[in-house]
């Protein structure tokens, strides 16, 4: 569970120089007994070590399902993520859906008390109350841990760990003491093994014999750690959610994870959305400070947002500006979305078309950034010819839109200056 050395030799490791922002998250596999994906088991390999704390069980699942692209990560399939007993109490769990995930709990040191093992139970209690499922592994078998079972809905047996011939007087301690657990035959690696556990009625399988870890590199595009500090302290102070929308519209790497984040499979809605100001309203101030203080511990470290941020906050607000003279004040603020999502492509790395399918943008948006259509793409095209000085793009875009060049250079020097403005703010 918590050490794996079925991810050992192929799970490559890169320094924090070499990765860059890259998350890489190792994943196995959890067949049933018709060799379908059942769930996976993630692990974090964006790090050369293999720390296991609260803090990189907090950060693995913060980075799989913000980050990582879920649906190719996991797809609708259970998580199973290793936990410290530390990390269970952690309010990064108040940001997931309980139905996606198994929490994976190790058992105490060998000198824990009987009182140790009594004490973790209300917080068993609590997660289940709340939806999680919780897994031990077979150390839970022990006499010490047999309060801990009736908690238990996965008990995986660890095949390197015991002889063969204990196979079912373990499987026969499970039903006994866990009866409504599932159990998971894990580290399976030969034929025998398999059939073995599957003779005992076993249904669940982990292991080289069905499949050996793989991993999931996402392109990932972080915040400043000076704005999401004033996230931070917006939400702090009960600021309105206007304020917090405003601060959101002037950093699109900060405006782009929140969207990518609450439109995850992890986070369980049913709906996409697709405004700053909505999600805010979705995830109310208490669960976006879990989100902005997590965020935090994973941005990186080295000040203002790079050139491509600066103009791509500039774009958005030229984009506001010159909307607000021609369409109704929602429409408004997706211009401003066009502009500051105009240079994703750019941010992270990779085509337009895959940096927009992790996270979720109206129609008219998504026509304007992918295809130069629609009710946003004169705009755009504006926005451009500004920034190029291109006299011909320029001409031709602002007579179609009967906007006079008086009005579309106020709008750009506002937009300047509010931009300016930002940097002086942090």
């Amino acid at each position: 569970m918590s050490s794996n050395p079925d991810t050992a030799d192929t799970m490559p490791t890169e320094s924090a120089e070499e990765q860059g922002n890259i998350a890489i998250i190792g994943r196995q596999a959890i067949v049933d007994e018709r060799r379908a994906v059942f769930g996976y088991e993630l692990f974090d390999r964006s790090t050369a070590h293999d720390a296991h704390t609260a803090a990189s069980d907090a950060a693995l699942l913060f980075n799989a399902l913000s980050y990582a692209d879920t649906e190719t990560l996991v797809g609708r399939k259970l998580v199973f993520i290793n936990c410290t007993h530390d990390s269970l109490a952690g309010g990064h769990l108040e940001l997931i859906h309980p139905d996606k995930v198994v929490l994976e709990v190790p058992t105490l040191h060998d000198k824990a008390t009987a009182e140790d093992i009594a004490s973790r139970l209300p917080t068993f209690e609590a997660l289940r109350q709340r939806g999680f499922r919780l897994a031990f592994d077979q150390r839970a078998l022990m006499p010490p841990y047999v309060s801990w079972l009736q908690h238990a809905t996965f008990i995986k047996l660890d095949m390197a760990a015991f002889r063969p011939e204990l196979c079912a007087p373990l499987v026969k301690h499970v039903r006994l003491h866990a009866p409504k657990a599932q159990i998971v035959a894990e580290k399976v690696e030969t034929a025998e093994q398999h059939e073995r556990m599957s003779q005992l009625g076993v249904k669940l399988f982990q292991g080289y014999w069905f499949a050996k870890p793989s991993i999931v590199k996402a392109q990932t595009i972080r915040p400043s750690q000076a704005t999401i500090i004033q996230l931070i302290n917006l939400v702090r102070k009960q600021a309105t959610t206007a304020e917090i929308e405003n601060l959101l519209k002037k950093d699109p790497t900060l405006s782009f994870n929140l969207l990518r984040f609450i439109n995850s499979s992890g986070f369980g809605l049913s709906c996409e959305i697709t405004s700053f100001r909505h999600a805010v309203m979705i995830l109310g101030l208490k669960k976006l400070f879990r989100w902005a203080a997590l965020l935090l511990t994973t941005s990186r470290k080295d000040g203002s947002p790079p050139a491509v941020g600066q103009t791509a906050v500039v774009r958005g607000r030229l984009m506001e500006l010159l909307a607000a003279e021609l369409l109704p004040p929602e429409e408004c603020d997706n211009a401003f979305v066009v502009g500051v999502f105009s240079m994703l492509d750019t941010m992270l790395g990779v085509p337009m078309e895959r940096a927009l399918e992790s996270v979720a943008l109206p129609e008219s948006v998504i026509e304007a950034l992918l295809h130069n259509k629609g009710v946003f793409a004169p705009f755009l095209e504006l926005t451009r010819a500004c920034e190029s000085g291109d006299d011909a793009a320029f001409a031709r875009t602002a007579d179609a839109l009967h906007l006079s060049n008086h009005q579309i250079n106020m709008a750009h020097m506002n937009a300047l200056i509010w931009a300016e403005s930002l940097n002086a703010d942090e």
